[in-house]
């Protein structure tokens, strides 16, 4: 899998970028589409809940990839962590960034960082202990 050593979260980080450069009149809470909920409900979906939804969905993604062992993994987990401070320097530098929508994609982000360090923590630990075990039997 190609994908392993690059940052999924990357794709609505740019997304965004795109979205509020190129097409600056464009408001995030304006209703992208809309249906007709069986409760007679009419549901508005917004470009801010696409964009977020995307996200929130690419997240597990790069947990599970955290997971694995390897190169890759270590130059996943510095590239994530990257792209955070990437949001960070633009959201406090760029006024385009300066939204709540770019807000929770950066939590997101640093969601992404902080599992990947725990799960590549947890899983070295456990790596510790079975090398431990294995040289007492020895």
């Amino acid at each position: 899998m190609y994908l392993i050593g690059f940052p999924l979260l990357v794709i609505p980080f740019a997304i965004y970028n795109m979205l509020a450069f190129l097409t600056p009149g464009l408001g995030w809470t304006d209703t992208t589409l809309s249906f007709q909920l069986v409760s007679g409900q009419l549901w508005t979906v917004t470009t801010e809940d696409l964009l977020l939804t995307l996200a929130i969905l690419l997240l597990p993604i790069e947990i599970l990839k955290a997971t694995r062992i390897g190169v890759r993994s270590i130059v996943d987990h510095v590239l994530s962590m990257v792209l955070f401070v990437a949001m960070l320097v633009e959201f406090i530098l760029v006024p385009q960034a300066g939204t709540s929508t770019f807000f929770i994609l950066m939590m997101i982000s640093i969601v992404d960082v902080v599992a990947g360090f725990i799960v590549t923590l947890r899983t070295a630990q456990r790596d510790m202990t079975i090398e431990k075990v294995g040289a007492l039997t020895s």
